[in-house]
Parts: structure tokens; sequence; C-alpha cells
């Protein structure tokens, strides 16, 4: 059988213009990892295309390093925003290019870093490494024999080792010890949560919550320990959904029993550009404040399309865990010293040019200009081919501060399989003032670096109505953008605060809500808050284009508070006052 793919064996680095290109302080989801593309032949009907899941963030000798599915290797970053890449393949038989690291699961144990994937089977080995760095890896056992699907370990402050498990629509999440010496299972495994999608409305199955089809999956474990309480995280209901999260059961003893945190989901992103925050993990940086890595869903070539999106998370005074994910599309703060997770990590920039004007050099099909800026990860404009010259251009309708820039390429067209190298992007962008006047923003002409999220933060802020994009050439396929997206200030007013905001909440379905407001003429859009008391509204909920949304999150039997706030391209309005609703 002929490899599929072919590993990187040394990365090439381009340095960008620093006259123009800030020292980069911000970051924006997805982030720009170079993903490998769909790695199972004839999964699709629908094109190859980029895929990854199942993130875990470990920081290890002052470095982050992120594994994720099916990847042929690994990242490592000293800020969490370049990530290098490091060739490996882990399982075997080497040859079965479907047969890669799937869900993995980190362990630090002094100065060794480990790392298994997800097996039913118990003779998939567990693998070391004292400098992951490089490609330097050993066996540290042969054949692990706990057979975990999704597999989470966690070693406690008393020097037991735990793993946690389970990816089912069926069975519940398990959990048992793991001895410390051998690294191998001791005891028996014990059921340790399921789901109850009954009571919660988040974990009934489907884009809509209706539960049809299929019961809703529970998998993604993962642990961490805080102030002495132990809280045992997981996914539902189903990747391929707007509302895939991460919720979390709270206990005494890392095997329980657990008890269901009042907020949940804890990590919940169901609008906005890039939606989803299911099936990830949670890390402290090198400053000691807690971040969540996630899935991204995009489910358009199939089910399993899917992105990373990192989210600032904290303990808030009652212990509860949070994430914070509103405006979580936009540009945020790195890690960085002195940082407060309990305030928003958000940059302060505004989306400049949602649906508006868009010219283009050409289109295919039914993959239209407008595609490229209606803040929806799922469609795209392409160009009708991937040659040098194609170019698409957007109006943002008056002079404004230009911060930062994200450009999301869309995978039309693409022909490569798995991990490949000397995969790259290069384009420069210009700006104007009145669209016929041009200076050229950025050249990445001479970039060698594969960037399918690429995010530029500007060193000073440039001003400009107009902002183009001229391809040059592209990895793979057609030149094709599901997101040119203009990030910076207006010179206009703020949206007034919303009006007329109601909550209807009927006995016929406890676990669902119809949110109504009246149109703001000034707002771009509208983020949706919900908690548990007026100073607990951890949940967030990014809505364009309309003036309702429904609400599918409730837990049946308890109150909840709304509230909500109207942005446009200038700021954030007002928020309401809490609604409570029984």
């Amino acid at each position: 059988m002929k490899h599929l793919y072919v590993i990187a064996i040394a990365a090439i680095f381009w340095l960008p213009d620093r006259s123009v290109q800030a020292q980069q302080k911000t970051y924006c989801n997805p982030i720009n990892i170079d993903y490998g593309y769909c790695p199972i032949p004839n999964f699709s009907t629908q094109g190859k295309h980029r895929a990854t899941a199942d993130p875990v963030i470990t920081l290890f000798k002052g470095h982050y390093y992120l594994f994720s599915t099916n990847q042929w290797g690994y990242w490592w970053s000293s800020d969490m925003l370049n990530w290098n890449f490091v060739p490996r393949l882990f399982l075997k038989p080497w040859h079965k290019v479907y047969d890669e690291l799937c869900a993995p699961a980190t362990l630090v144990l002094g100065d060794t870093l480990l790392v298994i994937g997800s097996t039913h089977e118990k003779n998939f080995p567990l693998w070391m490494s004292t400098n992951p760095q490089r490609d330097e890896w050993k066996e540290a056992v042969d054949s692990f024999q706990a057979g975990a699907w999704d597999p989470a370990f966690f070693a406690d402050d008393d020097q037991r080792v735990y793993i946690y498990w389970g990816s089912s629509n069926l069975y519940p999440l398990y959990g048992q010890e793991v001895d410390r010496k051998t690294l191998q299972p001791i005891g028996a495994k014990k059921e340790l949560i399921k789901l109850h999608p009954s009571e919660h409305g988040w974990e009934r199955f489907g884009e809509h919550a209706d539960n049809t089809f299929l019961n809703p999956f529970m998998e993604g474990a993962w642990m961490n320990k805080h102030q002495g309480k132990y809280y045992l995280q997981y996914a539902g209901p189903g990747t391929e959904f707007s509302g895939y999260g991460d919720g979390v059961y709270v206990g005494d003893h890392p095997l329980g029993p657990f008890r269901y945190q009042e907020h949940n989901p804890f990590a919940y992103k169901p609008g906005g550009f890039a939606r989803g925050a299911g099936h990830g993990a949670t890390c402290q940086d090198l400053f000691g404040n807690w971040w969540h890595v996630s899935t991204m869903v995009v489910a358009v070539k199939n089910n399993f399309e899917r992105r990373l999106g990192i989210w600032p998370t904290q303990f808030d005074k009652d212990g509860v865990l949070t994430t914070n994910t509103a405006y979580g599309d936009y540009p945020h703060f790195l890690p960085h010293a002195g940082a407060n997770h309990a305030q928003s990590q958000m940059a302060g920039w505004m989306l400049l040019n949602y649906n508006k004007p868009v010219q283009v050099s050409s289109t295919l099909g039914g993959f239209y200009a407008n595609k490229a800026v209606d803040e929806d990860i799922k469609t795209y404009w392409s160009a009708a081919t991937g040659n040098k010259g194609e170019w698409i251009q957007t109006d943002i309708g008056s002079v404004s501060d230009i911060h930062a820039i994200q450009i999301n390429y869309a995978d039309q067209d693409a022909t490569v399989m798995g991990k490949q190298p000397n995969l790259y992007h290069q384009y420069k962008l210009y700006t104007s003032i009145d669209g016929k006047q041009w200076k050229l923003l950025i050249d990445k002409s001479n970039n060698r670096k594969d960037v399918p999220h690429d995010y530029i933060e500007l060193a000073r802020p440039v001003q400009a109505r107009y902002l183009k994009m001229e391809n040059i050439h592209m990895p793979t396929g057609k030149f094709a953008i599901s997101g040119l997206r203009v990030f910076g200030k207006g010179h206009g007013k703020l949206p007034d605060p919303v009006e007329e905001f109601i909550v209807l909440r009927g006995d016929s379905e406890r676990k669902n809500a119809w949110l109504k407001w009246a149109v703001n003429p000034l707002a771009t859009g509208y983020v949706i808050y919900a908690g548990t008391a007026p100073d607990k509204m951890y949940t967030s909920i990014m809505v364009y284009g309309s003036n309702e949304y429904y609400f599918t999150a409730l837990d049946k039997d308890k109150p909840l508070y709304f509230q909500i706030e109207a942005f446009n391209e200038n700021g954030i309005g007002k928020r309401t006052v809490p609604v409570k609703v029984e």
C-alpha cells in the first residue's frame, strides 16, 4: 500500500515585515496551525479538507505542547501563538494512514511527558519523552492495559495517578487508578458520570437539541484539581453541532462521587463565525492563568471537519469553573503576566466588514463573494481558479482604524491527503481610502508557512475604508475564503441599549426558552448572556442578522437569568438589566 501522506522533516520559518506587523499580543480563533488534511481515503463525498479535534494543551518545562486527532505529529509553542510542528508517528502498524493518534491524552511525571491515543484494544503503547521539542520518544509501556477511548490522565498531589475515558451514546465515563511505577491500571474501573438529557437541555442530540435520530454522546473526559476539589469534564452531545460543549461535575475524590455543577456547560459557543467549544482540555499557562482548548465545528465536507479554539478560563470565588467565549472568535490577548481571567481578555477591536460590499476577480458556481463576509465558517467564496492574481476586495463602508486581519481559507478542490511538506500560502494585502489609490499593507509573497487561518496584528492601526487581498500561491485547490475578517474601530456611534427584551419559557418544554427583542438600528449583532445569578452570567451566545434566539440549554427545573447587549463596528453597547426566568 502506498503512503498517502508525507512527513515534513524540517520547518521553514518566514519572518514578517516588523515595520507593519506587530510583535503580536493577541490571537484569534480558530487558531492558526497547519491542520492536516482529511486522513481517511474516500471518507468525504465533498472533497478533501483539513480537520482535527479533541485537543490537549500541556505545559511542560516552560513550553506548551498541543496534541490533537490525526495530525501525524504534534506542536509546541513558547507563547501559545506560534506553534512549531514536530512530525511523529505514534501508533503501529505504520502503513495504515488512518491508524494515527486519535483523541490523545498526556501526563507529566517529573521530567517526563507521556502521551497515548485512543484505543478499544489493550495493545497500544504509552510513549514517553524528556525532550519533546524533538522527535525523541520511547515506549514507557509496550501495551497499555486500560483499553481507553478518549482517555485523560490525572496526577494528584499525593502522587497517585488516574485515567478517565469514554466515548459513547450508551455507556458512561469511567475512571481507574494507574500504578505510578508500572504505568498500568490497578483495581476495578468505576462508572463515574453519564448524560441526563431529560434534565439538561444542552445534552440533547441534534443541531436543534431535539434528540432525533440518535441518543446524545458523552465523550472527551478531562480532570483538573482546584482548591481541593476535583473537576471531571466531559463533552456532549455530538461533535457535528453548534451546541457542542463541555460540561463538568465536581467531587471531593478523584473517583467521585461527583455532583453536576450549577453552571453548565462551562464551555459553550453556539453562535458567531466559528461555533462549538466541546471535547477539550483545561490547563494553566506560564503565569498561572487557566485556559480551555476545544473543538470547533465546520462540518461541511463531512461531520468531522473541525478546527481548534482556545478560551480564557477561570474558577470564580465560589469555585465555579467558567470559560469566557463572548466575542470568542474576535482578537483576544495571549497569556501574559498580570492577566485577570475574571475579566474579558478581548482586545476591544470589533469586526468592521460584516456583510459589507465585496468585489472579486471571479466566482466559482454558487460560492458567491458575500459568503466571505457573512460570519459563517460553513459558507465561503471561491474564485474560479487558484492562480496568482485572483483577488477579493472588501468595503468597510467608512474610513476606520484597522488593527488586525484574519484570513480564513476554505478547502475547495483540494487534492492533498494527510500531512505534507512544502505547503504554504502567499498573498498581498492592500488598503485604500477611496478604492482607487492603494497602499501595500502586508507582503507575504515570500511566505513559506502553511497558514490556513492566518491572523495579522498590525504594529499600529491603519486608517482605511477598503482592504484588498491578492492571491499569489495556494497550497492546493482554488483560492477560496470562508472569512476575510477585518478588526478595528469605527468612528461612529455605539448602539443604544436593547429594548423590549423578553424571555418566554413555557410548561410544555422547560429546557427551552424563546428570546426576542426590538431591532436596534445601529447594531451589527447581539450577545446574549445567561447565568445562574446576576453576578454569574457566564454563558454567552452571539447572534447576527436576527432579533430572536431559541435557547435550548436550560436545565429542566432550574431558573436562569438573561441579559443582552448590542454591538457594531464602533464598540459594544450597554447590557440590559438581568431578567429572571423561573
